[in-house]
């Protein structure tokens, strides 16, 4: 399916069902947040529709959209770090299986760490690879570069994370 044919009948519901799943995928991967990822999600398939002039068929349709998740993905977080979220105080684990919660969530905790910690643009092209399950054709069409760029940067991305995790 071409973006340029869906956009032009307006064919929101064709476009939305054939990239919705990987749309989707590649938002929790940033988001780490299910309700996150399901408004940027929604959003991007919006503006997909909104802004049918500016796609100038340069990539394909799926990194087309991508594009515009991540942009959303960063406004939004530029938005929320303007007001605390308390939400997460209910997420606390309760006193049955602590032990394996602490263990579980010390392991969580530090695989977030290296991952947060990873320079650009290693920490999105893994992002982009393992979450997002794109291919590296796409992640080089997002970040205007080759296959090749693509494939490398994500290789040295999985040194360093071995490396930290050690």
């Amino acid at each position: 399916m071409k973006l340029k044919e869906v956009m032009t009948s307006m064919d929101y519901e064709k476009l939305y069902k054939a990239y919705y799943l990987q749309v989707y995928s590649y938002t929790i991967s940033l988001a780490k947040n299910r309700e996150i990822a399901e408004e940027i999600t929604q959003n991007t398939f919006y503006k997909a529709v909104s802004t049918t002039s500016q796609f100038k068929g340069k990539s394909d349709e799926l990194t087309w959209l991508c594009s515009i998740a991540k942009n959303l993905y960063h406004d939004e977080m530029r938005s929320r770090q303007r007001v605390a979220d308390v939400s997460e105080i209910n997420d606390l684990p309760s006193n049955e299986n602590v032990e394996n919660s602490v263990a579980d969530s010390d392991m969580a905790f530090r695989i977030h760490l290296v991952l947060h910690r990873l320079e650009e643009p290693y920490k999105e092209v893994f992002q982009l690879r393992v979450f997002g399950e794109l291919s590296f054709a796409q992640i080089a069409a997002i970040f205007g570069k080759t296959e090749s760029w693509a494939r490398v940067t994500y290789h040295r991305a999985k040194l360093k994370i071995q490396e930290r995790m050690d």
